[in-house]
């Protein structure tokens, strides 16, 4: 079996690997960091940090400790970081980000890097935008999967950061809402999501950060 996948194949694998009612909606779950970076006064990229959880960590690391050692190196991780940055435009890289209430478009990850944390492996990579945007005004940030396929948290109120940004930015965090019992009922009718596979369960489940600058 090949192992190194890209999330799409991944994601995919894990509905046919896992067939318990605990493995419904949401497969995968992640806990997110992101980090706005400007240059000379632009926006110019999210350099994200995604954590993912054990249960994933198990599955696509299988067969990745080349050297037998029961540790997997970032170097044997390498492969696997790549083939998941280059998939994620399949999914516009769980990101939206507007400045002045315009999407800005993305380009192609870069510096892809997975390490482990403890149990779970964590992936980081830049974001960059296709073109600079003015810091000036309002950026809002909006990191999710809204058919909740895959589950974004962030781990507090300092999960999003600035990078050289311009003085006076101040930065607000609303944090995607826990999936409460009664949501997790009916994120187990695999049935109905099938058969509704375009479905968003809302904004309050997605993160958001609003950053403002003189």
């Amino acid at each position: 079996m090949k192992h190194r996948l890209g999330l799409t194949l991944c994601l995919a694998a894990l509905l046919t690997a896992f067939s318990l009612p605990a493995f419904a909606h949401p497969h995968v779950w992640i806990t997110a960091k992101a980090e706005v970076v400007f240059t000379d006064g632009k926006v110019t990229g999210i350099r994200h940090h995604w954590v993912f959880d054990e249960a994933y960590t198990a599955y696509v690391t299988q067969g990745l400790d080349k050297n037998n050692d029961g540790q997997f190196s970032p170097e044997e991780l390498q492969d696997l970081a790549t083939e998941n940055a280059a998939s994620l435009n399949e999914f516009e890289y769980f990101t939206t980000l507007k400045v002045k209430g315009k999407a800005q478009v993305f380009d192609e990850p870069r510096e892809a890097r997975m390490v482990m944390e403890g149990k779970q492996v964590a992936m980081s990579f830049l974001l960059p935008l296709k073109s600079t945007a003015p810091a000036g005004g309002t950026l809002a940030i909006e990191i999710d999967d809204p058919t909740l396929f895959v589950y974004f948290s962030l781990a507090d109120q300092s999960s999003v950061t600035l990078a050289s940004a311009p003085q006076g930015c101040i930065t607000s965090i609303a944090k995607a809402k826990p999936l409460d019992a009664a949501m997790q009922k009916i994120l187990q009718d695999e049935g109905a999501i099938q058969a509704n596979p375009n479905t968003s369960f809302g904004v309050e489940y997605s993160n958001k950060a609003i950053i403002a600058c003189p």
